[in-house]
């Protein structure tokens, strides 16, 4: 299992996470807001964003992280997964489920 934070505008969260659950490529995906500040080409900028808690199997972070790319309105968009040490195992069975086809 992989957790996968990923930024983004306020205007493209719900899209990209309709998109990710209904491909199978995430079980789950939350959003909430966050004030991001980070430096960009030598500034340091401030921007009102979208964290989105993407829960996957790790099989499927390649094309997460393509489809992610594709969705993404950012140049460079943040994705960063993190695995998973432990997690309730019917909560393991339900997400393994819920990105593999049948």
């Amino acid at each position: 299992m992989l957790v996968v934070m990923v930024t983004v505008p306020a205007e493209a969260a719900e899209a990209i996470a309709h998109s990710l659950v209904q491909e199978r490529l995430a079980a789950c995906v939350q959003a909430g807001a966050v004030q991001s500040v980070y430096r960009w080409q030598g500034e340091v900028k401030e921007s009102r964003e979208v964290l989105l808690l993407i829960k996957t199997a790790g099989e499927r972070y390649t094309e997460l992280e393509r489809r992610i790319q594709e969705l993404h309105p950012y140049d460079l968009p943040e994705i960063v997964a993190l695995p998973v040490d432990r997690a309730l195992p019917e909560y393991q069975s339900w997400l393994m489920s819920a990105v593999h086809p049948d």
